[in-house]
């Protein structure tokens, strides 16, 4: 019901952006609106107060007898991913149609672009996690899709030994959102994650000895 009604109210919703430069180019037209700090609201049947980033209180607007909500406050509150596209002035509600590497929200040891390390099977992934330390240990590393995203598509592969058990965790609340086990049977198996509204991610493995946990991130996206 929580997306049904944020996709039906999209086109009452406007876009509060903080930045002073993000309207350059647009086309702005001046209107007569009025602020109404008097509105309530519940979400879930819990009391919600409409904030920006930095924790100010936002105020609806009304125009024309309708009712404006500030849509990344709206979109947060309902677990609607939410992004913002400056050059095409694009706001992006929900999954987005096409994927987006995971590698430039990837943070951890063991990533590497060493050809004799990044290829498995036929294929050069480029860049990669690795992990292929020694003895029986955990392999993990953080990923940071910062609410933008609504699904995470994580390809892994094991590599000499199964791995029995991978999840990957909000950070913020240390809810898993999903886990589960990779055999080296499978080759590069993908992990479909839904990951509405979340800002940071752990991903963790418990890796045998003579073992290793090989993460494309060319390949692992987020939509």
């Amino acid at each position: 019901m929580q997306k049904k009604w944020i996709a039906a109210g999209t086109a009452a919703l406007v876009f509060m952006c903080t930045a002073a430069g993000a309207y350059a180019g647009a086309n702005l037209k001046p209107i007569k609106a009025f602020l109404n700090p008097s509105m309530k609201f519940q979400v879930n049947g819990q009391p919600f107060q409409p904030q920006n980033d930095n924790g100010a209180v936002l105020a609806p607007i009304v125009y024309n007898n309708t009712t404006y909500l500030p849509v990344r406050s709206m979109s947060k509150a309902l677990g609607v991913a939410i992004d913002y596209n400056q050059q095409t002035n694009t706001i992006y509600l929900g999954e987005k149609a096409e994927g987006v590497s995971v590698a430039g929200t990837f943070s951890g040891d063991f990533r590497t672009k060493d050809p004799q390390l990044t290829t498995y099977g036929d294929k050069d992934y480029k860049d990669v996690f690795f992990n292929n330390s020694s003895g029986t240990r955990g392999a993990s590393f953080m990923l940071y899709p910062k609410g933008k995203y609504t699904k995470l598509y994580l390809q892994v592969a094991a590599v000499g030994k199964d791995v029995e058990e991978i999840f990957v965790q909000d950070a913020d609340t240390d809810i898993k959102l999903k886990i589960g086990t990779v055999a080296v049977s499978e080759g590069i198996k993908t992990f479909e994650v839904d990951i509405s509204g979340v800002n940071d991610l752990f991903v963790h493995a418990d890796v045998k000895s003579g073992g290793s946990l090989f993460v494309p991130l060319t390949t692992s996206f987020y939509k």
